[in-house]
This record gives structure tokens, sequence and C-alpha cells, in this order.
């Protein structure tokens, strides 16, 4: 659809810009803390041991803060795995490039390094992922946090 990205029911209803015709309440989950994947499932492998503990610490780092922040579930947890995934690629691909550098000597002379290639695709699906979940200063002011269930929760940045 194109256009502005739709703006979130409860945001509208808050901002009193609320209308039937033109906002829906949208899909609701079950409130369950994604469920960290088998990275050694995921990713296996020898050569993917690095990716594997690079995925494992975006999770532990990003997830957490998701649930709290823009209430992430199990149900949305492949959006997650994908970044985490994504991060620890891009890692990777610029690991290798500090190594080889980004020009490599080949049958056909010098050529660009395949791995600017890899890094780019990377960098460009992390950028999408990073404005899907909030992830930036920008996109983190069209994230809802969750409505919290009763008066006495307290609020979560006090």
């Amino acid at each position: 659809m194109p256009g502005r990205k739709p703006k979130p029911h409860i945001s509208a209803v808050r901002e009193g810009t609320y209308r039937a015709d033109r906002h829906t309440e949208g899909a609701r989950f079950a409130p369950a803390d994604p469920a960290e994947p088998d990275w050694g499932e995921l990713l296996p492998g020898d050569r993917s041991e690095d990716v594997r503990g690079k995925a494992t610490e975006v999770w532990h780092r990003t997830v957490p803060a998701l649930v709290v922040a823009a209430g992430l579930t199990d149900s949305q947890r492949e959006t997650a795995i994908e970044y985490c995934v994504t991060v620890a690629r891009l890692w990777q691909a610029e690991r290798e490039l500090s190594r080889h550098g980004l020009v490599v000597e080949t049958e056909r002379g010098n050529v660009k390094s395949p791995w600017v290639t890899i890094a780019h695709q990377y960098r460009s699906h992390f950028r999408a992922l990073v404005g899907e979940l909030g992830l930036s200063p920008a996109s983190a002011t069209r994230i809802t946090p969750p409505e919290t269930g009763g008066d006495d929760d307290g609020d979560i940045f006090d």
C-alpha cells in the first residue's frame, strides 16, 4: 500500500484522531515472551560458531528490551530472529572485509571483494528490520508501548 505507514490503533485513540472508518485494532497476540531459538540448529556448521555467538549476544541484548518497549511476543519472534541473524552476518561480513580488504586478487586481476556486496545486502536488510522493530531513534517514536494490566503495575521507566 503506497503512502505513510498506518498509525497504530492505540496511538490514534490516545491522540483523539481515531475514526472507525480509517483505523482498525489490528492483530492481537498472546503475551508470551519470545523463546530463544536453538542457534546451533538455525546456523549449523563449524564455520558458523562466531555467527551463533553474535546472534545469541544480540538476542539477549535486544529482545528483552523489545518485549518491554514494544510488546514483542512469541508469535512475532521470527522478526527478532531475523534481526539477530542479520546483525551477526553483517558483523561477519565487516570482519572479513577488515581481514582481506575491499579488493581481492583473482585470476582476472583485482576485483571488488564479494564481502562488499554481502555487507551491502545485509545492511539494507538491517535498516528495514531496525525500522520494523523500532530500534532506531526515529522509528522508536512510532512504536506504542503495550498497555499495562492494572493501576498497581507501576511505570516500567521509573
